[in-house]
Parts: structure tokens; sequence; C-alpha cells
């Protein structure tokens, strides 16, 4: 008897590593110290002695049920995103610059070019927001996991000077409420969506005129990552005063997460367009609105408060990001929370 009869195989992790290295090493940083292989990822802190109180900062996440989707469809190069995502628009929320990221892979088997396309997404990812993906791990959990099933998350760690924290302390009513258009359900409420939608091949691979593509491709769009877009806003000179990753729980639990006391949001349902696939959403599921708010993204994955006289310059530095952006709402004197008008 050896451990390859007991379901794990040291072999495929090998190949695994080898077959990622690739991917891996287009998130390298000149921070990044050593390679792949070590028992732990190590990051020079040389560059954030130039701050005057650095603070480290941390997100973690994973994708939920979403990688089910992944699975059904056989496509695995779009997930890692979604886990990378969750994590640094967090970091950047806080105002942040994320550093670096690991990974979490559980597989009930190792598959190594199934595991190397899942972390392809993961550096896309990093990619994108421009942090280094600086270790992993991929365990194999025989009896546990069905062969085909995996799960994925994975963490970020960034770093802001202590000034620069976006906390909401100076919101004052009258700042302007400004949301980034998300590029779809992103990484929440699937297991609502699976409860919509038949989850088999057959339905995922049906062309929708309404959505203008496959059903499956609408839910698998990878998460928005919207850290470019925060850090040009910054570069041109704007202070966010509050930001809210719209994640799970919607808007009615992640606004009031950016508000201090007393400060309320206006949201104007109009003032931006919802994505034909959250109108589907609610109609084959007759899901009510306010569940649909309360749930969902609906549109916006990321939305922050600024001073009236920075509309203009926030919202150019997001489109410069390449992201879309809308004047969404405003700022109130009221009990904390958010009003959808």
């Amino acid at each position: 008897m050896d451990y390859k009869s007991s379901g794990v195989d040291i072999e495929a992790g090998y190949e695994s590593v080898e077959l990622m290295k690739k991917f891996v090493k287009r998130t390298m940083r000149p921070e990044v110290l050593g390679g792949l292989g070590g028992f732990s990822g190590a990051f020079s802190l040389a560059k954030i002695k130039d701050m005057e109180e650095p603070v480290l900062l941390s997100g973690t996440d994973g994708c939920g049920t979403k990688v089910k989707l992944a699975m059904i469809l056989d496509k695995h190069d779009t997930i890692g995103i979604d886990a990378v995502a969750m994590c640094v628009n967090d970091v950047a929320c806080a105002g942040g610059e994320p550093l670096f990221f690991l990974d979490y892979i559980a597989c009930g088997k190792n598959y190594p070019e199934k595991i190397a396309t899942i972390v392809s997404g993961v550096a896309e990812g990093c990619v994108q927001s421009e942090c280094a993906l600086i270790g992993g791990e991929t365990a194999e959990h025989p009896g546990l996991m069905p062969e085909d099933d995996y799960d994925l998350a994975g963490f970020a760690v960034g770093v802001v000077d202590k000034k620069d924290i976006i906390t909401g302390a100076d919101l004052k009513d009258g700042d302007v409420l400004i949301g980034m258009a998300s590029s779809g359900v992103h990484s929440n409420g699937f297991s609502l969506v699976r409860k919509i939608f038949r989850m088999n091949e057959e339905t995922l691979n049906t062309h929708f005129d309404e959505l203008g593509t496959t059903l499956g491709e609408a839910l698998l769009a990878p998460t928005r990552i919207y850290v470019k877009a925060l850090k040009e806003v910054k570069n041109a000179g704007v202070r966010i005063k509050a930001c809210s990753h719209i994640t799970g729980g919607g808007f009615y639990e992640n606004i009031p997460r950016m508000l201090p006391e007393g400060k309320r949001a206006v949201v104007e349902k109009g003032s931006y367009p919802i994505p034909p696939i959250f109108i589907m959403m609610q109609r084959e599921g007759n899901v009510a609105e306010e569940m649909m708010y309360n749930t969902y993204n609906m549109g916006l994955g990321m939305i922050v408060a600024v001073d009236p006289a920075d509309v203009d310059k926030t919202m150019e530095a997001m489109r410069k990001a390449g992201d879309t952006p809308y004047v969404v709402g405003k700022i109130v004197d009221g009990e904390k929370g958010v009003d959808l008008v």
C-alpha cells in the first residue's frame, strides 16, 4: 500500500506545479524574492518604507458555488479571476494597493492540466490587479470530495499609508455617489442562481438574444477588478471619501458599511442600466425586487463617494482605467442606511 493507492498522487502534484509556473511568472513584481517551491512566499517591504505610517491590509474569499458552473461547463480558466477579484477589491476599498496573493485549491483528484488552467485564471486576476502570485496550495481530498470537484479560495495582502485609508469619516450631506459597472453576477448569490435555472450543459449552452451570449457565458463572466480604476482616481488627486464593494448582501448590506453614523445613501435605480442577466433572473425566478438588491450587485460592482467638485475628474480617471462609471446618487444627513428611489 502507498499514498497513491489511498487517492493522493504526489507525482500529479509535481506536474501541476510545473505546468502552472509559466502563469505564475506573469504576475511577478520586483519585490518577490525566490520562486515557487519554497515553504513560504517572500516579498520585500523595502518600498513601503517611504510611507509615513504603512498599514497592511488583507482580504480573503472564495468563489462560492459559482465553481459548480465551471465544473458543468468544464471551463476553468476564468474562475481564478473571481477568487482574486473578491479579495483585491476589498483591499482596494480601503484605499490600499494589493501586493501579493496566495490561492488554495481543494480537489477530489489532482488533474494537473485542470489545476494549471485554474491557476492561469488566478494569474490573470493578479496581472489585472498588479499583485504577485507568490504561493498557494493544491490539496487532494479523496473520499471527502468527488474526483471531478474542486473548491477555490485565496487571500490578498496590501498596503496603504494610514493617512490615505478610506474610512467614510469625512462624508457630508451632498457628496456624490459614483458607481462602476459590474461584469454581471460576479461571485455572489449563485445558490439562488442555481435554483432559478436548470444547471445542465444544455441550458447553460443555450444562446439567449436578450443576453447576447449563452446563459453559461453570462453567468461565468469573471468578477470585475477595480484596483486600477481606484488607483487612477487617487493619481488624479481625488480623495475618495467612502468606498463599497458590492458583493453578497447587495446594496442593502454593503453600502451602509461605508457610512458613518448620521449619514444615509440615496441611490437612484434609474441612473444606470441594469444588465439583462439580472432582469432575466428576476423574471424567471419570480424574485422580489428587494431580494434582488439585497443579494446581487445589480450592475454596480463598486460605489464610491466623492466631493461634488471632484465628480468629473473621478469619472474621467475611471474611464481611463477602462471602467464605466455612473453618477448614481448622493449622501444625505439621516439615519445610517440606504434608500433606493
